[in-house]
């Protein structure tokens, strides 16, 4: 009987519950504000990269989350271009605590969309007659904390 017991908790206990459901384009641009001028001089460029992540809850236990980078590339005072993508996913998220969904969204989920971000802005930029960019990969796990530990040192002031 105990043991009865136990299988039907177990199987009334929440399971956890990750998956994609799809990758999309939110948004993407590309400018090249001094082209042609830009190709008949000497190609030493400085590359500005800008990483942001926010997510937002949909129906259910569906979430969109948003990568987005913006690169900025000079040629020393000139811009060269500026190529931006929100390269953005869907995703369910299903019986994990509060610090598991927030590490879930808030790294895992960037992690997975950045090598679609990487490759839709090599694309881009090459199709506007620029050298691919080849981002090194980003360590979201660190990014990640590194904003925790911000926002409760924040807290910890306002305190």
């Amino acid at each position: 009987m105990t043991e009865h017991n136990n299988n039907a908790a177990a199987a009334q206990e929440p399971t956890s519950q990750f998956s994609l459901q799809r990758i999309y384009v939110k948004d993407l641009s590309f400018e090249a504000p001094k082209s042609p001028e830009v190709f008949r001089e000497e190609w030493n460029p400085n590359i500005e990269l800008d990483l942001n992540t926010r997510q937002r809850a949909l129906e259910g236990d569906f979430h969109e989350v948003v990568l987005t980078i913006t690169v900025t590339v000079k040629t020393g005072e000139e811009v060269a271009f500026i190529a931006e993508v929100q390269q953005a996913g869907i995703f369910l998220v299903q019986g994990l605590d509060d610090a598991s969904q927030g590490h879930a969204l808030g790294a895992f989920c960037p992690s997975i969309l950045f090598p679609y971000a990487r490759e839709t802005l090599d694309s881009l930029v090459v199709r506007g007659s620029f050298p691919a960019l080849m981002l090194a990969p980003v360590n979201f796990d660190a990014l990640y904390a590194q904003e925790l530990q911000r926002m409760q040192s924040a807290a910890e002031v306002q305190a």
